[in-house]
């Protein structure tokens, strides 16, 4: 293999696709965005961002929020009161990830349930719906997350919801999807995101990971559920005045930038052929996004010393056991540097590095 010089001062972060700068377009956006008080319902950009959101996942209204926590967080307190239960992957984001949000800010109880494949085993659902009595959390919400698992990117067909949603009408139960990489998700399993988010009564979006905004989050479902969102962002300081500048670069992040993820799935599958050519395992449990889920343990190492010869190459990764890195393929990272990433591993591997 031709050695692949690295450029000088270039790191390449593939710790995550949250990592993403805005691109040149954004910033300018940024800089002339016409703004208004959202608070008071009169920045026009806002308006256009979340008017061009709820048409794209076919839902009545949208609202911005500063971050997929509090879109998700927003949603649970929407559709719950303390003392309530949702069911939830044990390995979701809004189950982890969220400095146990769920009970701070909603008073609701979670139930996590295991799942390998971001869905629920029908018997386990089921079981775990409360029958009515005074002893019992009244379970009101069932949360998906699609791509699910941040450390695997799994994208989730909508057929294979079916079973859950049976479930979820049955009981009089509401439906919240964490669709913070829905977009890549829908370009996987070849689906358009209303009709892979079509059955859900809320859903979000984030525009800051796959889709390069600064920051950002889009919250989307019926009318009456989102003026109620917007009153709970209010609540908890999430109200912004001038929020055209961030509202910009989302509206270019919708229209611009999703076509662009089949780019980094494609440099994702790259990366997995090359390692898995050099005698490395790659997850290959589902339909595949930009997250490559790397073992390095049949060469004989741990994640983190791994992780740290990487460093030295200047490419950044994420430790996530002791048996395995995450590497995430995003608007920064461009084949060339895929091709570096894959010779500095050779080079560990032999001994070099």
């Amino acid at each position: 293999m031709t050695e692949i010089p690295r450029q000088p001062g270039k790191i390449i972060d593939l710790r995550s696709d949250t990592v993403t700068k805005p691109t040149a377009e954004m910033r300018e956006a940024m800089k002339n965005a016409a703004v208004g008080d959202d608070i008071l319902r009169d920045d026009p950009t806002v308006i256009e961002l979340e008017e061009l959101s709820a048409g794209m996942f076919g839902k009545e209204a949208a609202l911005l929020t500063i971050s997929g926590t509090m879109s998700n967080e927003i949603a649970v307190m929407a559709f719950t009161r303390p003392g309530d239960e949702i069911v939830v992957f044990a390995d979701s984001h809004l189950y982890n990830l969220e400095a146990g949000g769920i009970s701070a800010l909603s008073g609701a109880q979670p139930r996590p349930l295991k799942s390998d494949t971001g869905v629920y085993d029908t018997d386990e659902l089921s079981r775990a719906i409360m029958p009515p009595g005074v002893q019992r959390a009244r379970t009101r919400l069932i949360c998906l997350e699609n791509s699910f698992h941040l450390d695997r990117g799994l994208a989730v067909e909508r057929s294979r919801y079916a079973d859950t949603v049976e479930i979820a009408r049955r009981h009089g139960l509401r439906i919240f999807m964490d669709g913070a990489r829905i977009f890549n998700a829908a370009l996987a399993t070849g689906t358009k995101v209303d009709e892979l988010t079509g059955f859900c009564d809320a859903v979000d979006v984030c525009l800051c990971k796959g889709l390069a905004a600064p920051l950002g989050s889009m919250l989307m479902g019926s009318r009456g559920f989102i003026d109620e969102a917007r009153r709970i962002r209010q609540r908890i300081g999430g109200g912004m005045r001038q929020a055209g500048v961030i509202a910009a670069p989302g509206i270019l992040a919708l229209t611009r930038m999703v076509e662009r993820l089949s780019e980094d799935h494609e440099n994702a599958e790259t990366l997995r052929q090359g390692l898995e050519s050099m005698g490395l395992r790659t997850d290959r449990g589902g339909i595949l996004t930009n997250i490559v889920n790397l073992d390095v343990s049949p060469a004989g190492w741990r994640a983190p010393l791994f992780a740290e010869r990487l460093a030295g190459h200047g490419v950044r990764v994420k430790v996530c056991t002791e048996q395995t890195l995450r590497m995430v393929l995003h608007n920064d990272i461009a084949a060339r540097d895929v091709s570096f990433v894959l010779d500095s591993v050779g080079k560990i591997l032999l001994g070099r590095g």
